[in-house]
């Protein structure tokens, strides 16, 4: 195994230098232009400071650029951090100050966005670059010969319960373990045409970018927005003729509930992969009957892990009122369920889900206090140090050996593909904004709602909540449903009573 993903690259350069890396709407770059622009980059990255194994923020759309500058940090072997540009000003000062990335990649359009809120000292302008400059090539090859795999990859930003988001760390290693997994498994040859639809903050696409590296797979971006045009998303697909996708199941479940793919067919998609969520099983049965020859893949994984650490190949039938199962360890990961004593379930017993192995992260940037609390000691090893990661997941195993996903066991939830601490919210609502006194949110996992229930002298209008809140959290954050109280409930202890509070949800 190779100790730098780019060492793959630079072999699938040499190997289809004129085929398409990327397709950008009407814009492509084959991936020996890919290649070399990705250089000319990282020579301006080193040329104003030699950094090595530091994080450099990318605020860019998704985009051949935001690709680019993905490889161009790479490269330069540092971290890229990937940001979301719909996201809050004050969230993404929140990152910035809490990572302090050495760079900011920006275009001429979030140029002013950043320097207003940014107080690193170097802004690189991608707009501004001239991409027709000789590079050093020798001199970038020895730097990625010094490096190892347990060198950094990337850091993803996800929420964090003090208003503050938690930047997981990820290295080579764990993406190089992953991909080489994912493409022996599903014998991936470089003749997959993906539907990237995730956002450029999404592991998914992390992913995605390392098999087009790996194996020269194309990359179609779509833009995110499609999600809301549903059937405009799949004449996309049809007209770039492409035949994998990896997706969040909430567009799925609305392509299905619309019953669109009656009307618009995919031949040619072969691969279908999900994750991020659950996916009911009647939609998935819709897409099953609409696409019956495609391989169905049912991923799972917290972004404390390498994409994901589990999958379900669903190759039987499955009852609509049946859960899909998460399935079964990808290769070199181990998952442990343990019960509330540490120790391991059994029979069918529920349990938390933890999860041992390569595809762990390397812990949460800048905040060590954090990592030891997450990433611990086994409990079933008293011998050597062996860290495993407790996902606050509720699983069990069927009768086939398969894990089977129950729930949460506190408040981390997965909203739209997006793992959200519920308790990022009442912070802001409270601390950040003062709209009340207290709050408290729960979710309803049926309607897919995130509920409000809020404490406080007089009722708010729902329209001046969404008002203040979408100024500091992203939209897949925002409430759903406000409920006023002049007083929440309270336990033997004081302290605000969720069970109560998520019981009283009505069912219809």
């Amino acid at each position: 195994m190779k100790t730098n993903i780019l060492k793959y690259f630079e072999l699938t350069v040499q190997k289809v230098p004129n085929k398409k890396a990327i397709i950008d709407g009407e814009n492509s770059i084959s991936f020996e232009k890919l290649d070399k622009k990705a250089k000319i980059l990282t020579k301006i990255l080193l040329s104003k400071s030699n950094i090595k194994n530091d994080p450099i923020a990318v605020f860019l759309p998704k985009s051949i650029d935001s690709v680019v500058a993905d490889i161009a940090i790479t490269y330069s072997s540092n971290i890229y951090m990937n940001l979301d540009i719909k996201t809050p000003k004050e969230r993404i000062k929140n990152i910035l100050e809490l990572v302090k990335p050495k760079f900011i990649i920006t275009n001429t359009q979030y140029l002013k966005f950043i320097n207003q809120i940014s107080e690193s000292d170097v802004i690189v302008n991608i707009d501004t670059i001239n991409f027709e400059v000789s590079i050093d090539n020798e001199y970038l090859i020895s730097r990625l010969q010094k490096s190892i795999d347990t060198d950094p990859l990337c850091i993803i930003n996800t929420s964090g319960s003090t208003g503050t988001p938690k930047a997981v760390v990820l290295n080579h290693r764990s993406y190089i373990d992953y991909t080489q997994w994912a493409i022996k498994r599903f014998n991936f040859n470089g003749s997959e045409i993906l539907g990237v639809l995730s956002p450029i903050i999404f592991d998914h696409f992390n992913f995605e970018i390392c098999l087009m590296m790996t194996k020269g797979s194309t990359l179609v971006l779509l833009d995110n927005n499609m999600a809301i045009f549903p059937a405009k998303l799949l004449n996309s697909l049809v007209d770039h003729k492409v035949n994998f996708i990896f997706w969040v199941p909430t567009i799925m479940v609305n392509i299905a509930n619309m019953n669109l793919l009656e009307h618009i067919p995919l031949p040619l998609i072969k691969m279908i992969w999900f994750a991020g969520e659950v996916f009911p099983t009647k939609q998935f049965n819709y897409w099953k009957k609409w696409i019956p020859n495609a391989t169905y893949v049912n991923l799972y994984g917290p972004i404390e892990t390498t994409v994901d650490c589990t999958y379900f190949v669903i190759d039987r039938e499955i009852k609509d009122e049946e859960p899909l199962p998460i399935g079964i360890p990808c290769r070199n990961t181990d998952i442990l369920i343990l019960n509330n004593n540490n120790c391991e379930v059994q029979d069918q017993e529920e349990g938390e889900l933890c999860v041992r192995g390569t595809s762990l992260a390397m812990g949460y940037y800048n905040n060590p206090e954090k990592t030891n609390a997450a990433f611990v000691q086994n409990p079933l090893n008293n011998s050597y140090p062996e860290i495993i990661y407790k996902t606050g997941d509720i699983v069990s195993v069927n009768k086939r050996g398969e894990i089977i996903f129950k729930g949460r066991k506190d408040s981390l939830i997965k909203h739209l593909g997006y793992r959200i601490e519920l308790g990022e919210i009442e912070h802001v609502i409270v601390n950040t904004l003062k709209i009340a006194q207290n709050s408290c949110i729960v979710y309803d996992a049926n309607k897919k709602n995130i509920i409000l229930f809020y404490e406080a002298i007089t009722e708010i209008s729902v329209s001046e909540f969404r008002k203040k809140l979408i100024k500091v959290l992203p939209k897949y954050m925002i409430p759903t449903v406000y409920i006023f109280m002049q007083e929440l409930p309270r336990n033997a202890n004081g302290k605000i009573d969720r069970l109560t509070l998520k019981n009283s949800i009505p069912e219809n």
